[in-house]
Parts: C-alpha cells; sequence; structure tokens
C-alpha cells in the first residue's frame, strides 16, 4: 500500500480509526502527533473525530560519535528511555550520554514552547488518546511518547501510523492498548519509500494545524 502524500494516509487512517471507535465506544477523545510529520496525518484523524490536536515532542538521542544513530529517545520531563543493546554494542554509559540528553532537552523544551504558544497541554487522564505518527521504523522515539502518555492514566491509548515496520508494530503493541496500522510491508526500509510526496513540513505548517483544530475542537 501506498500513500500519495500525508493527507491522504491520514484520512484513510481516520476512516479506519472512526470505524474501531464506534464499535469501541470511544469517548472524550484527544489526538497526539508527533511532529513534524505526524502533525499532517494528525490532522485528519483529529477532524474526523472532531477532537483536538495537539503535539507530542519526542527527541532521539543519539551516539556521541554519530548523532543519527538513535541510542535512546525522551518525551516530555520523563527520563530517557535508552536501548540497553544498543548502548552495551558501543560500550556506552548512560554518563556517557549526559551532553546529548541536556542537548535534546532544551531542544524538546523549544519546540514545545514554539508550537504551544502559550498554550498548556492538553489534560489526558480518563480520555482516549490517539497518538499519530506519519510512520514507524524502529519504534524508538514513538515507545518514549507512549511511556509518556501511559504515566498520564488515559482511559485507553491507541497508537496509530499509516505504514510501519512489522517489529516496529510488535513493539508497540507492547505499549498501547491498541495499534491501528493500514500497512505492515515485510520490505520496509524506511518511511518515505511508502509515500509518493513526502515533502518534510515546516514549522509554519504545524502551527497552522494546531490552530486549524483548535477552532475546529473549540479549542478544548
Amino acid at each position: 500500500m501506498r500513500f500519495r502524500d500525508r493527507r491522504q494516509a491520514g484520512r484513510e487512517l481516520a476512516e479506519r480509526l472512526r470505524g474501531l471507535g464506534e464499535e469501541g465506544g470511544w469517548s472524550d477523545v484527544v489526538v497526539l502527533a508527533l511532529p513534524r510529520g505526524g502533525v499532517a496525518v494528525g490532522q485528519e484523524v483529529a477532524r474526523a473525530f472532531g477532537a483536538p490536536l495537539d503535539v507530542l515532542v519526542v527527541r532521539k538521542i543519539g551516539a556521541p560519535f554519530h548523532e543519527e544513530y538513535g541510542v535512546g529517545a525522551m518525551a516530555g520531563d520523563e527520563v530517557p528511555l535508552f536501548d540497553r543493546e544498543a548502548l552495551y554494542r558501543l560500550g556506552l554509559s548512560e554518563a556517557d550520554l549526559e551532553p546529548a540528553v541536556e542537548r535534546e532537552r532544551a531542544e524538546l523544551r523549544r519546540r514545545e514552547a514554539l508550537y504551544r504558544q502559550g498554550r498548556p497541554a492538553p489534560e489526558l487522564a480518563g480520555r482516549t488518546v490517539i497518538v499519530v505518527d506519519d510512520g514507524l521504523a524502529t519504534g524508538s522515539t514513538a515507545r518514549a511518547a507512549l511511556r509518556s502518555v501511559r504515566r498520564k492514566g488515559p482511559a485507553r491509548l491507541i497508537f496509530a501510523v499509516p505504514v510501519a515496520s512489522p517489529e516496529g508494530a510488535a513493539l508497540m503493541r507492547r505499549e498501547a492498548d491498541e495499534v491501528v496500522c493500514l500497512s505492515e510491508p515485510a520490505g520496509f526500509m524506511a518511511v518515505g519509500q511508502w509515500y509518493d510526496d513526502f515533502e518534510q513540513l515546516t514549522d509554519e505548517d504545524v502551527l497552522a494545524a494546531l490552530q486549524e483544530r483548535a477552532e475546529g475542537a473549540g479549542g478544548r
């Protein structure tokens, strides 16, 4: 299954989620999207439910000698979630990663402040929370996101993506109450290969989507 762009993927994902929501009696839904790419998908999901949309900023923690090689991730003010096997393989300790953690924490807070524009984070306790991204590869950042949400006491926690690696989806099923994924291709290599248009979103795109849903959902 291929998608034209994130919006089309979001509409298809929203259709699947709405059917499941009607069957399961989901109520008081809030959609949290992983920026930036997940916001365009999450916007369509939130619109389908008439629900508020907010961001869930997660930052990858890279190895000191190769920042693109993720060895952990963190969300909000949560303690970083490290890949213990990766640390062991690379001969790294958590202390070795303290500079990277401080740097990513500062960037995480900067982005939260930029995207929220002074708005408080939504209350999640007792609500149906749908965490959305545009795709899932290894699942390290999504796992940190889900654990952060879980600690806030949602009534139901759903992870939803248009496309995911089978391994990543299996990992998410250990974290969420339900995982909704339209496609789990065996030949998965990267999220972008399953989109015709995978142009990167800007901060302005994210802010526009959040504003549209704040108005559409009455600012809840």
